[in-house]
């Protein structure tokens, strides 16, 4: 009796399932398709990345290796291209050739293609604050307090790896303007940082003791 009622049991579920099959393949069939078509959208996407970053990747070598003093208008020209293709690996190093070979004597046009890698490109954001320095420090030379503090603050403000770095060039800013006051207020906070980079510590505690009478 028990192995009667057993096999009712089974039948009515296979029954339902079949019925549930029949009733809803529309739906099944709609509902398979978006995966399907979801699992494929995303691993052609994904080799698309892969050979675009290929692709940025020759262009990038390409171009460095074929660097000629007497042509550094085309160099320009490309790195500022690649620079634009907004990729967080190939973009910041564009741009870091640039820089390195003195390339561009624009200040403003450095600023500019900084700040396209700090506002439009998808960075990690330590990768993001260390651009934010760089930028600081290419314009320390030439720039007002405010304009450098204003760039440093979202790092001073922050538990970045690189707030001991901006905390240092801050000090050392208003050290050369002659600003005793503000320098040691910076290095101070150098030495208040838990966690701080320690030759930056280092280097601060000399800079109090050695020249600011600490």
């Amino acid at each position: 009796m028990d192995e009667e009622i057993t096999i009712i049991d089974s039948n009515t579920r296979n029954e339902k399932i079949i019925n549930f099959l029949i009733n809803n393949k529309k739906k099944l069939i709609i509902g398979f398709s978006i995966i399907l078509i979801s699992i494929i959208g995303y691993l052609s996407m994904k080799e698309v990345r892969e050979r675009d970053k290929i692709k940025l990747a020759n262009q990038f070598n390409i171009t460095t290796l074929n660097f000629k003093i007497e042509d550094t208008q085309k160099t320009i020209d490309q790195l500022t291209k690649l620079i634009k293709e907004n990729d967080p690996t190939y973009s910041p190093l564009a741009l870091y050739f640039l820089i390195d070979n003195d390339l561009i004597n624009n200040k403003n046009e450095i600023n500019t293609l900084f700040d396209v890698l700090i506002n439009e490109t998808d960075l990690d954001l330590e990768i993001k604050n260390l651009i934010i320095y760089k930028k600081a420090l290419f314009i320390s030379d030439f720039s007002t307090e405010n304009d450098l503090l204003q760039i440093l603050n979202p790092i001073i403000n922050s538990e970045s790896i690189w707030k001991s770095h901006a905390l240092y060039l801050a000090a050392e800013y208003f050290y050369s303007k002659g600003d005793s006051q503000k320098a040691k207020e910076f290095f101070n906070q150098i030495l208040d940082l838990p966690g701080g980079n320690k030759d930056i510590r280092l280097e601060s505690k000399k800079r109090l003791n050695r020249d600011l009478g600490e």
